[in-house]
């Protein structure tokens, strides 16, 4: 069963019609135990990083999500759920993130540009997973320089750049996808990708299937 993470502050529905429509089992969770029994945890997000830290840490969720993530455990961020991993934000300076992935989100520098930035855009792979034929397991049949919907006023810059699976330009180059072990997060939203979107929804799903196998 795949946990939706409902802490008031994520798109959760159309999450899930994303998941129900690949034929996956996904449930929207609002207690610790849901994340608990989860053999995968979706955390989507809208609004501000500070709020949402707050709301998953009045809720109980921080310590289940990071022992889920630790553990090996199927993980999908969703938009602010991948901010979320970071270790802190321009947005609420003084509020610490998750820090599974070390690094500091951004907030794009205004200019000729529309900030926030909202619309389709795509998502490249990184050069250097280019020339040595590595690919996210969630980019499996998706071609390089997709296009996907975003809708964000910061971005992610992690630490480490090799947990960097997609690249996106508006401005400045940024992560619009990181992979780690079973992690993955999306600054793009795919259930609002249509058919791209459905396909790396898909391809979590094997991922969650995989690992169930695998656990047997």
């Amino acid at each position: 069963m795949i946990a939706i993470v409902d802490y008031q502050m994520g798109n959760l529905r159309s999450v899930q019609k994303a998941f129900e429509y690949k034929g996956c089992e996904a449930v929207i969770v609002d207690d610790v135990r849901g994340i608990r029994d989860a053999e995968a945890i979706v955390l989507p997000g809208v609004g501000a990083f500070g709020d949402c830290y707050r709301e998953l840490e009045t809720r109980g969720f921080i310590d289940p999500l990071l022992k889920h993530i630790s553990e090996g455990r199927p993980f999908l961020g969703i938009c602010l759920g991948l901010q979320l991993l970071l270790t802190s934000s321009e947005e609420s300076e003084g509020t610490s993130g998750l820090n599974v992935v070390p690094g500091h989100v951004k907030r794009f520098v205004d200019g000729e540009l529309k900030v926030p930035h909202m619309g389709w855009n795509r998502v490249r792979y990184p050069a250097a997973d280019r020339d040595n034929g590595r690919q996210c397991p969630l980019f499996e049949g998706i071609p390089d320089g997709t296009y996907f919907y975003f809708v964000h006023s910061y971005y992610v810059a992690p630490e480490d750049c090799s947990v960097v699976s997609g690249v996106t330009d508006y401005g400045v180059t940024f992560a619009s996808a990181v992979w780690r072990g079973n992690m993955f997060a999306t600054q793009f939203h795919p259930e609002k990708s249509q058919g791209a979107g459905l396909k790396l929804i898909e391809n979590f799903g094997k991922v969650v299937k995989n690992a169930a196998h695998a656990s047997v």
